[in-house]
């Protein structure tokens, strides 16, 4: 639990809440509890998915999708804090995943290919075959770029490539890879077909985005909250 994100802010303070997973996860078998999906995003180290993958294994319930966003990495770098180790650890996880959800650096550290800035859809091809290698049943490739004033996402699923391209916009946001992955997972279990829920997602993002630009000062977060409507528009579609 973090009183900000760690980008921008000075003084930052959390608390580690690490071996609490375990105990939590405990309950939820004595309870009976079993999900239709299980989704992570940011895992703070190599014991989280160690545990992650045991909450995998005795928590999910018939037909559970499992969804992980290997959130470790971008611009070519990891994040702060994580190491090879943390890196072989996530691999393992995505082979357990049903679809997985990286940008390009992740790919490429997932897959040890050599990243670049520039590429075809030939290169893009080539990571998806090696992730499907590590296990990947699914792919959805965020951030894929095949012209300078445009992005979108590519979605691999039984074999079959689906592009969405879509503007891109001159101002990033902290925070829209956390959006676009809960957006496609919330479409998903609501029963949208993948590439459908890829699209939604992919909108739902840009807006976000859009609302955040509007306002000059804004830096720290994209604004979500006042384009939910939209969301749940599409969704309802």
């Amino acid at each position: 639990v973090l009183s900000t994100h760690t980008g921008g802010f000075c003084g930052n303070t959390f608390r580690d809440l690490t071996e609490d997973m375990p105990k939590i996860k405990e309950h939820w078998v004595k309870e009976g509890i079993r999900f239709d999906a299980i989704y992570t995003g940011y895992l703070g180290s190599t014991k989280q998915i160690e545990y992650v993958e045991d909450i995998f294994n005795e928590v999910s319930g018939d037909n559970c999708l499992k969804l992980v966003d290997p959130a470790m990495a971008d611009h070519g770098k990891l994040y702060v804090g994580f190491d090879a180790v943390f890196v072989e650890a996530m691999k393992k996880l995505c082979g357990k995943a049903d679809y997985i959800l990286p940008n390009i650096t992740e790919a490429c550290l997932l897959t040890d290919t050599e990243y670049k800035t520039e590429y075809d859809r030939d290169y893009i091809e080539r990571l998806i075959g090696k992730l499907v290698d590590l296990g990947c049943k699914n792919i959805v490739f965020t951030g894929i770029s095949y012209e300078p004033d445009k992005t979108g996402v590519v979605v691999y699923e039984n074999g079959k490539y689906f592009y969405y391209e879509h503007e891109k916009l001159p101002k990033n946001c902290h925070g829209t890879g956390d959006i676009y992955a809960s957006a496609f997972v919330g479409s998903l279990v609501r029963g949208k077909a993948p590439n459908d829920a890829a699209k939604i997602a992919a909108d739902y993002a840009v807006e976000c985005m859009k609302a955040t630009a509007e306002e000059e000062n804004h830096w720290y977060g994209a604004k979500f909250e006042p384009v939910l409507g939209k969301l749940i528009a599409a969704l309802n579609e």
